[in-house]
């Protein structure tokens, strides 16, 4: 039924101009804005709604996760531009945040957990 389907992705924020300024000029995600509704334009033609909600709860969970070639160089960038990285019991990080695995079958060899304006948990990984 759904096998031809453009499907995608949303999640809620309390504030979309926070939004807009985090993703589109803090992380270089190509943006817009649609009525009071954000767009992230992501690679591979990943479009993903952000809309705003006036009770919004932030997601405790890893909402988007961003995959990169270098994870120390994405660390160090992210924090050069204001980004704290989030630590969870249970997961060893290193000095900057980042967890470090065997990277394993689908398994990160590295990751490192920051949020959004609004609470929401993003993931920057380092796939083998």
């Amino acid at each position: 039924m759904f096998r031809d389907s453009k499907a995608f992705s949303g999640f809620s924020v309390d504030d979309i101009e926070a939004a807009r300024r985090f993703y589109g000029e803090t992380l270089g995600i190509r943006t817009s804005v649609t009525g009071d509704m954000l767009i992230l334009h992501l690679a591979g033609d990943r479009d993903t709604l952000v809309y705003p909600k006036p009770n919004h709860v932030p997601a405790t969970y890893t909402i988007l996760n961003f995959p990169v070639g270098d994870i120390d160089a994405a660390v160090d960038q992210l924090r050069e531009r204001g980004i704290t990285f989030e630590r969870y019991e249970g997961f060893e990080a290193d000095e900057r945040g980042i967890v470090r695995g065997p990277g394993g079958e689908g398994m990160p060899v590295g990751i490192a957990w920051f949020k959004d304006p609004a609470g929401n948990v993003l993931a920057v990984l380092q796939e083998r």
